[in-house]
């Protein structure tokens, strides 16, 4: 049986996340009431709201009668009393369990006993605030990703004590209004802000360690697929809302994850440089620029440079093939000095390259005699390229391999399945593959080779991995 959609729904907090909750329900055609104890929030959620519809009908998204339909169906109220029709009331509140527990309480006194509660959070327990409530199997986590009108995902996390049909419902109501909702067991961190966390981690790692600079490091993954670099989208973020999740994350599991919270980024948090909205963070952003270092594209190829780049692009992890004495592959978690080592030739080795893409790609070698080999592939690619230190895993292939590698965990665990998490990387944190695709694009076989090989060269046990690679 169907669950059925909530169509009276109440958002308790007027800020950028509620007022956004609130308004993609009322585009959808639900009767919506905002709550807030301060009159200014309420009224700054009035006039977001107003002036994201109104751009809505400028760009003809909206005709003008859909917009001003919408607003119809919001209302902004300062009493609580006022959701007590509510069939489903939403908090997005600040990150704090008592100022939570606070309003739940209020809650319960005015609301119908069927009514759902919903949390926002992105990082307390489910369980932990559902103990508070009188009746905690109404109660789930609906967690929307900012800005809630854009992005698709909504995580419908059940505690111990939530009611299968209360998730479930809360899980229609999130598809009818146009998301994607996945289910999601109550983890720290849940799946998106458990998972990604090495996509940020390891480009610190790799900048603290000298492997590029920052602008190359977001170069290469953005040649990648993905809309924003890993540095770059910390200083969108915020250094220290990204520090705070890391750590928290991390502390929640007692340090047993596949990353660990990098004293670089912890070093900007304390200096203030917290990215865009302090001017400075691993960019500077006084000039607007932020990350303007451009990276020179190799132009000059021969069609011996153009025959060897398209073998190149054939290979697979842990395949070598030779060109003048140069030993030429990819990455398999080793480094290229160690592969030479073996060999007892000069290695190159490349870092992950996107075949449609036309950004840079990462190299290392083994000597010097190596450079002009892997300038000629890039050359017969029409691509720039970074010459990366050489180190276990490179850049891109280091990070996705640990990306996938905390997904199977998650997997492992019964957080979801293989495609909501699939999912939830890419609806909630803009990823343009999920790391069980990109596990099955270079094979799992290739992952868990490159997985060993990185923590056998680094002697970091968090790169071994995952129980859920070898489970039957």
């Amino acid at each position: 049986m169907t669950a059925q959609i909530a169509t009276r729904i109440g958002v308790c907090g007027a800020g950028a996340m509620g007022s956004g909750i609130a308004e993609i329900a009322a585009q959808r055609g639900a009767d919506v009431k905002v709550f807030d104890v301060s009159a200014e929030a309420l009224k700054g959620s009035e006039a977001r709201i107003g002036k994201s519809i109104a751009r809505l009908v400028e760009k003809g998204k909206l005709t003008g009668a859909q917009g001003d339909e919408a607003l119809g169906r919001l209302q902004w109220v300062s009493d609580l009393a006022d959701m007590a029709d509510r069939e489903l009331v939403i908090e997005a509140v600040i990150e704090d369990a008592e100022i939570k527990a606070s309003l739940f309480a209020g809650l319960e006194e005015v609301l119908d006993d069927r009514a759902i509660i919903a949390s926002n959070t992105s990082s307390l327990p489910i369980g932990r605030l559902a103990r508070t409530l009188r009746n905690s199997g109404r109660f789930c986590g609906m967690h929307f990703f900012n800005p809630a009108t854009v992005m698709k995902l909504v995580e419908v996390i059940s505690g111990p004590a939530t009611d299968p049909a209360v998730a479930n419902r809360v899980a229609a109501t999130a598809t009818g209004w146009g998301k994607v909702a996945i289910p999601v067991a109550d983890v720290p961190g849940f799946i998106v802000n458990r998972v990604a966390r090495p996509f940020y981690g390891e480009a610190f790692t790799a900048l603290n360690e000298g492997a590029a600079q920052p602008h190359e490091i977001d170069a290469l993954f953005r040649a990648n697929g993905f809309r924003m670099g890993p540095l770059e989208l910390t200083d969108l973020i915020g250094q220290d809302v990204n520090f705070s999740v890391a750590r928290s994350v991390y502390d929640s599991y007692f340090g047993q994850t596949r990353f660990v919270p990098q004293l670089r980024q912890a070093a900007l948090v304390d200096a203030g440089w917290l990215g865009r909205k302090s001017g400075r963070g691993v960019y500077s952003y006084d000039d607007g620029q932020g990350t303007s270092d451009e990276i020179a594209r190799l132009t000059e190829a021969s069609d011996a440079d153009r025959d060897l780049a398209k073998r190149v692009l054939g290979l697979k992890a842990g395949t070598l093939l030779e060109s003048d004495g140069v030993l030429i592959g990819l990455t398999r978690g080793r480094t290229a000095a160690g592969e030479a080592r073996a060999v007892g030739k000069p290695v190159v080795l490349f870092d992950l390259i996107a075949p449609d893409g036309d950004g840079p790609i990462g190299y290392s070698v083994s000597d010097e005699r190596a450079v002009q080999m892997a300038q000629a592939v890039a050359a017969g690619l029409g691509r720039a390229a970074v010459r990366l230190a050489d180190r276990p895993g490179l850049i891109v292939c280091r990070t996705l391999a640990q990306i996938a590698n905390a997904a199977a965990d998650a997997a492992f665990e019964q957080v979801a399945d293989e495609q909501g998490i699939d999912s939830a990387l890419r609806f909630g944190a803009n990823y343009p593959f999920g790391p069980f695709s990109f596990a099955d694009r270079i094979g799992r076989d290739t992952l868990v080779s490159i997985l060993q090989n990185i923590a056998a060269a680094t002697g970091q046990p968090m790169y071994s991995p995952s129980q859920y690679w070898s489970a039957p």
